[in-house]
Parts: C-alpha cells; structure tokens; sequence
C-alpha cells in the first residue's frame, strides 16, 4: 500500500482539474467514440430527439453508465486508501465485462489516455505506482474515480460529474449521426441531468456483486458496427 496523501489537491485545485480532465479538449480521444450509436442512428433508432433522450436514459438507468458509476465509486475508494491491489481487480473485472471488441476499446484506450495525461500534468506517486502496476487497457471510469481520489476530489461530485460528461459526448456524437439540431441535443442534455444525479444517489450502497447491465441492442448494436460499411467512430 502507498501513502496516497503525497499530493493531495487542495479543494479549489481539485474541483479546477476535475472542469480540466472532463472537457472534451482533454486528450483521451473520446470524440472518436459513440458507444454504438453510429449503428443506431444508422438502423433507424434515432430519428428524433425522443429516441435519443430515451436510448441515453437506458444506458444511464441500465447499461454501461451504471455499471461505470459503481466501478468509479470503487476505484475512488482505492485510491483514498492507496490499495493498488484492489485497483488492479476493480479493473481486471470492468475490462473483463465490456461486451464487445469494440467498448472494450473504447473504455481501455481512453483509460489509459486519461491516467497518462493525469499523470503528467499533475503528478502525484501513487498515480505514478497505479500507471505501473496497472495494465495496457484501464477502463475509463477506474481511471478517473482513482485519480479523482488521490487528488482529494469528492467521490459523489466526481462520479455525477464523470457520468454528464460521458452523457455530453454521447450527445455530440449524435448530433453528428441523427437528424438532431444543437438546440435539441441542448435540450437532451438538460433531462438527462436529473437522471445522472439520481443514479449517482442511487449507487452510493451498491458493490461489484450489483454490476451488469440489461442494454441488449446497444450492446448488440456495438457488435454489428464492427463489420457496419461506413463508420464515423471506432465503436
């Protein structure tokens, strides 16, 4: 175990870096992913800004938002105790349940973007220690809960923020797939806030055993883009 307190953000820091590490300018290569939604728009399953709100809702309420808030959680739990062994199994085990080539890339890419880049602007030794320890692929919501904690940002601020963001990059990835104008991805956003805070209160208790996700055709429709003709995104 490491001391994970070497470098701890104050909170006026933290809560800068968090705006920092969850803008769409930061280095991870999120905009090259859309979560099969490049499949969905291309079968028909967007057409409108109803679809839209409600296939994000489903990914928040039972797919892989859910399942990436409960890892995030665990990860922010190791790293405020600095246990690098419990980091590595909270990882192994999200790699291990994407359901597809494809979000297994997704995640693990844009993971280990994330904790490199963390890394090298702000440098702390036990995120140095987990970049070492922890494998190529890092699943992207272990990467930033475990930062989140060793930089002294709260875990429930940071995994309502964590899980807009990713709302937010689904939505600017379907406004460059469906036939939806920026107002209406405006207004997506803004019912899916709400969602993000009541899952966020919702997985508060919930431990590894609670993981798995109920999103047949999203997770189906990530299996299908591998072999779709023309693709925008990698997933």
């Amino acid at each position: 175990m490491t001391d994970p307190g070497a470098r701890v953000a104050p909170p006026e820091e933290g809560l800068l870096a968090l705006f920092a590490w969850l803008s769409p300018g930061f280095p991870v290569g999120g905009y090259a992913y859309s979560h099969a939604l490049e499949w969905a728009s291309d079968a028909g399953d967007l057409a409108d800004e109803a679809a839209l709100q409600g296939w994000l809702a489903d990914l928040l309420q039972h797919g892989f938002c859910r399942a990436d808030g409960i890892v995030f959680r665990h990860a922010h739990a190791a790293g405020a105790h600095g246990d690098l062994a419990a980091l590595l199994e909270i990882n192994a085990l999200a790699m291990a349940l994407a359901p597809s080539a494809e979000l297994r890339l997704e995640s693990g890419q844009q993971g280990r973007s994330f904790i490199d880049a963390v890394r090298m602007a702000w440098p702390n030794p036990l995120l140095e220690a987990a970049a070492a320890a922890l494998p190529a692929d890092v699943a992207y919501a272990v990467a930033v809960g475990f930062a989140a904690a060793v930089h002294g940002l709260p875990q429930r601020a940071a995994v309502e923020a964590f899980l807009f963001a990713v709302m937010q990059t689904l939505v600017s990835a379907a406004l460059r797939l469906a036939p939806i104008g920026q107002t209406a991805g405006t207004r997506v956003v803004a019912g899916l806030m709400p969602q993000v805070r009541t899952l966020a209160a919702d997985i508060q208790d919930l431990t590894l055993d609670d993981l798995g996700t109920a999103t047949f055709r999203a997770d189906l429709g990530s299996m299908r883009h591998e072999t779709q003709y023309t693709r925008l995104f990698r997933s």
